[in-house]
């Protein structure tokens, strides 16, 4: 079953541009892993310091696999992103 992860991060306040671009060079190279759909970072028009993170991932396996390749990969840039972010996992079902 297909999986879908919506994250939130707040960049530290003025930095949503930089933490964008960072996230943007970061998504690239998700791309090329097997069974990732789409890994797109989206910078709030309202509030630039809100980055949203869409991922898509084919299956449950996929996902894993990503995640023991990200814990491989250096973190952002300290100073860019406050917290954590918050994520939220659903089941992707098409609906048209």
């Amino acid at each position: 079953m297909a999986i879908r992860l919506v994250i939130t991060f707040a960049a530290t306040t003025g930095k949503g541009g930089e933490l964008a671009a960072a996230m943007r060079e970061r998504c690239a190279d998700v791309r090329k892993e097997p069974g990732c759909v789409q890994f797109e970072a989206f910078q709030s028009v309202d509030d630039p310091d809100r980055i949203v993170l869409l991922e898509h991932w084919a299956d449950q396996a996929a996902l894993d696999a990503h995640m023991k390749v990200n814990a491989t990969r250096p973190p952002m840039r300290e100073g860019l992103r406050q917290g954590m972010g918050e994520r939220e996992d659903y089941t992707y079902n098409r609906t048209r």
